[in-house]
């Protein structure tokens, strides 16, 4: 088996930054006059900010608002954002494990390092900027073996990528959403991880 290296996701994976992007979305609003549903927004929380952006805006004015939205973000979507229950002790249990941490995120890196930073969640590597099949890059890159997600989309990561998905329901998809995107574990949150992880861990040895 190769060195153990797991791969999360941020958004509603380790963090509940609903939140904070509600009020950075209230603020986009603010700024330029243009009606966004912050509480519809944070509802489909994983696909890149462009997605959710276009919903909004005409397209002449998507890049623009994506670059309001990013200046403001700061200011608004840290502080609100908590850990995600069974969040620190997912990344211990890698590290008390020999393993390797990585966050690979749909959020640009640098605006993922200021949740990381600021809720103390210590992990070596942060890849942002990447969705679905692109985040495969990332996992690869560093070696994951291991990918963790609340989105469809992160267990077609995983796929890509070649190493099992292991999926929590902390986000907008449903257990059998997770499954049939490829899970081959679901847990109701991170809380369950550890254990998770020792029966993969285990299951790999024995093959």
């Amino acid at each position: 088996m190769s060195a153990l290296t797991v791969g999360f996701d941020l958004d509603m994976t380790l963090v509940d930054s609903r939140p904070g992007i509600a009020a950075a979305y209230r603020a986009l609003t603010a700024r330029t006059g243009v009606p966004v549903d912050a509480d519809a927004a944070v509802s489909r929380l994983g696909p890149p900010l462009r997605s959710e952006i276009a919903r909004w805006f005409p397209p002449e004015q998507v890049e623009s608002a994506v670059s309001i939205y990013r200046e403001l973000y700061p200011a608004y979507a840290i502080t609100p954002t908590v850990p995600l229950p069974g969040a620190r002790e997912a990344i211990d249990a890698v590290r008390a494990r020999g393993g390797r941490v990585l966050v690979v995120t749909s959020k640009l890196g640098r605006l993922a390092r200021l949740h990381l930073d600021h809720l103390g969640l210590e992990v070596d590597e942060v890849a942002g900027d990447l969705f679905a099949e692109g985040k495969a890059t990332a996992l690869r890159e560093h070696g994951a073996t291991h990918y963790v997600g609340d989105h469809v989309a992160d267990m077609v990561a995983a796929a890509t990528a070649g190493i099992p998905g292991i999926a929590v329901v902390t986000g907008p998809c449903s257990a059998e959403e997770l499954r049939a995107a490829g899970a081959e574990v679901v847990l109701d949150d991170l809380s369950g991880f550890p254990a998770a992880l020792d029966g993969m861990i285990q299951l790999a040895l024995e093959q």
